[in-house]
């Protein structure tokens, strides 16, 4: 990022005190007010940063263990800018921002965070997170990725299995073989109740129930039967899965050692973040992402970037958001590097992915609707209680 101190441009206009006998010099001079929000939305990065330095820090709500990293970067980037990260699920975020609200005490400039369908509908409906885009990405972020907030990436809920065991690829081709006797306690997920991805995956099930549909007919060559009070394809396949004994945890962390773990003879599988592959060599895991299974192996959604309503540091927290965007290297820079990873898709497209990836158009997940699954999510949060 370019360290030029650029005067603020955008600033209010000095306030003049002209000599007492009406000469047009003036011989005082009040300092400048900060920026207002809207105008600080039109500032550059070097504007930002030089606001940002009379605030001293941002304060950030982060879905990933990866802001440590970001820290380091945009520190060493904007020097006299602290950077307080904070580990928080989007669940977590979600409930912290709505209470901070209530009691008139936001505690957050940025919430970096996944969700999206309860974000929309809980946060941003409420006036609660504001989205942001700097400028300079007009060019290189779709309109889709751009409104109400701004997406970082795309990140992904997907089958992962264990390659060390399976070197040949993936041991299923269909979802519907994780619900046979073969695969009885050894499908892996965080429980939907604990974590709005995963219940944002079995959301899309549903919404994909045509294609479930369809798979379960490629796979047995007869046509689905529901079970009475099952609504749809999805909900049977989920209902499916649970009476196969499916191991619900409540992080990402137990799914990726239970199935990656090197060793084993026959691990099980399960639903995690692709990204999480770039901790194999870390953990001695073992993990792959499992590509063409129909109809598909998972779901991609957007990690969203919203200033919170009342920021105490408001060109900071823009600043931040920037730095999180990238430069305009084909690999991001330092804002993005910790997100340059295979499983992380950029929204941005002038940035090249990583070598390593499934391409997106290869990956073979569903990239979610937020709007159709808030819309449906309530219905199949209750259906999944009925499971047990």
């Amino acid at each position: 990022m370019p360290r030029t101190r650029t005067a603020l441009t955008f600033a209010a206009p000095l306030a003049l005190a002209l000599t007492a006998c009406g000469g047009g010099t003036p011989d005082s001079a009040e300092p400048a007010a900060p920026a207002t929000a809207d105008a600080l939305d039109d500032a550059s990065a070097d504007e930002l940063y030089e606001q940002a330095q009379e605030e001293g820090s941002v304060v950030v709500y982060s879905f990933t263990s990866r802001i440590a990293e970001v820290e380091t970067a945009f520190e060493a980037a904007y020097p006299g800018v602290d950077l307080v990260g904070n580990d928080i699920s989007a669940t977590e975020q979600i409930a912290r921002i709505k209470a901070e609200a209530q009691a008139g005490t936001p505690g957050a400039d940025v919430a970096y965070l996944s969700d999206a369908p309860v974000v929309l509908t809980e946060l941003v409906e409420a006036g609660l997170l504001h989205g942001y885009v700097p400028p300079r990405l007009d060019d290189v972020v779709p309109d889709r990725y751009r409104e109400p907030l701004l997406a970082q990436r795309l990140s992904t809920k997907v089958l992962m299995y264990n390659e060390d065991a399976h070197p040949d690829g993936p041991p299923v081709s269909n979802l519907w073989e994780l619900t046979q006797p073969e695969w009885t306690g050894r499908v892996v997920m965080v429980d939907p109740a604990v974590r709005g991805d995963y219940l944002d995956l079995a959301t899309e099930l549903t919404l994909r129930s045509d294609e479930l549909a369809a798979a379960y007919q490629d796979l047995t060559g007869t046509e689905l039967q529901l079970d009475d009070g099952v609504p749809d394809a999805g909900s049977q396949w989920l209902q499916d899965l649970y009476e196969n004994d499916v191991v619900l945890v409540d992080d990402t962390d137990n799914v990726n050692a239970a199935v990656g773990q090197i060793g084993q003879d026959a691990p099980p599988v399960g639903f995690t973040s692709y990204s999480d592959r770039r901790d194999n060599e870390d953990e001695g895991w073992a993990l792959q992402v499992a590509t063409d299974v129909a109809p598909a192996n998972g779901i991609a959604f957007p990690a969203l970037l919203g200033i919170v309503d009342g920021a105490e540091h408001p060109a900071a927290a823009r600043l931040l958001i920037d730095f999180l965007m990238g430069d305009d290297t084909e690999t991001g820079g330092p804002g993005f590097e910790p997100f340059y990873v295979a499983g992380d898709y950029p929204v941005r497209t002038d940035v090249v992915p990583p070598a390593d990836a499934v391409a997106l158009d290869d990956l073979g997940a569903w990239i979610i609707d937020p709007a159709a699954v808030a819309e449906r999510r309530a219905e199949v949060a209750d259906f999944l209680l009925t499971l047990g």
